[in-house]
């Protein structure tokens, strides 16, 4: 069975972001292949979207690598970040169905016990799931995998702290909601800056580690789809 050219970018784009292939690093049809266990093809147009998307280079004579942003390129990311989560939340008031706010009004709630317990991991994982879905209430298939690709990059670029006072935090993101779900599209795009400028300061510039590629612990589907 063939395997879809969007499981292999899938994997090999995680563990790029998760640091399996440091920047910088080359990337080659045949290392890939083996390693994920498919055929050159879809490895192949999996090079191709992500370097569409930045995340691969492809050097004159010396092929396929991991792409290496700048210090600048890096931050960016988080200026543009700042721009389109707003324009997202304003979106998600006018367009949001009921769907979407029985899962915002569930993550906010699952993030506000978390907070108070001091769970730290989880916390993370909920912040990403909220944002994901605060950017699909949006209704703008463009939008969303704008704000996708954004969170992938800042996650490859940047380790993110924890907020001093976490349950401010997710109270933060129930406000947001909350106006998300009056339909209030200036107030939504209001809570949501405030907040990304709040988040700047816990992020930090990961350094590169050179001559290390970890063990890869992606496994690709192969169970349905065609390239």
């Amino acid at each position: 069975m063939r395997v879809p050219a969007q499981s292999v970018c899938t994997a090999i784009r995680d563990d790029i972001v998760s640091g399996v292939f440091e920047r910088g690093a080359r990337l080659t049809e045949e290392q890939l292949a083996r390693r994920y266990g498919v055929s050159r093809v879809p490895v192949r147009e999996a090079l191709r979207t992500l370097e569409s998307e930045g995340f691969v280079v492809t050097r004159r004579h010396a092929g396929a690598h991991v792409a290496e942003p700048t210090e600048q390129e890096a931050a960016d990311l988080l200026d543009m970040r700042a721009l389109l989560e707003p324009l997202g939340a304003a979106r998600a008031a006018q367009r949001r169905t009921e769907a979407h706010l029985k899962v915002l009004r569930g993550l906010v709630r699952l993030g506000q016990e978390r907070a108070r317990r001091g769970q730290g991991e989880d916390l993370r994982s909920l912040g990403g799931w909220f944002h994901e879905t605060l950017a699909q209430a949006s209704g703008s298939p463009a939008l969303t995998a704008l704000l996708t690709q954004l969170r992938h990059k800042i996650t490859w670029m940047y380790a993110v702290d924890q907020p001093a006072h976490p349950v401010e935090a997710w109270s933060e993101h129930g406000a947001i909601v909350d106006a998300v779900a009056r339909g209030d599209a200036e107030r939504a795009r209001a809570l949501t800056a405030l907040h990304a400028e709040r988040s700047l300061g816990l992020h930090r510039l990961k350094r590169p580690e050179r001559g290390r590629v970890r063990v890869s612990q992606h496994v690709v589907n192969t169970a349905s789809g065609r390239n």
